[in-house]
């Protein structure tokens, strides 16, 4: 009986410490949120916007199976469809075009 509930025990112990380190995708679109102890600032993981969408009204992000995925730190409630990042992606593509140009 005790060995039974040793197992039991270890197995429940596994799956909630593996279910608690699988990135969700959020309805936001993060995909993990880590909070920094004592600020307000957490590490963000989350797709990039799609580059067809990124100069319209309606911005999409990624596929995040598509791997292209933005590090960022920053304010936890950060927009990932908020024009600071549509500005910033845009920006990045501008840059990137301009730089395959002078190729």
């Amino acid at each position: 009986m005790k060995r039974t509930r040793r197992i039991f025990f270890l197995i429940a112990a596994s799956a909630a410490v593996w279910l608690n380190n699988v990135p969700v995708l959020a309805a936001d679109g993060v995909i993990s949120r880590i909070p920094m102890a004592g600020t307000n600032h957490c590490r963000l993981r989350f797709p990039a916007i799609r580059e067809d969408t990124l100069y319209s009204s309606r911005p999409q992000l990624k596929d995040p199976k598509d791997g292209d995925l933005v590090d960022f730190y920053g304010p936890c409630d950060y927009d990932p469809l908020g024009i600071e990042e549509i500005r910033r992606q845009r920006a990045d593509v501008r840059r990137d075009r301009r730089n395959n140009d002078d190729d």
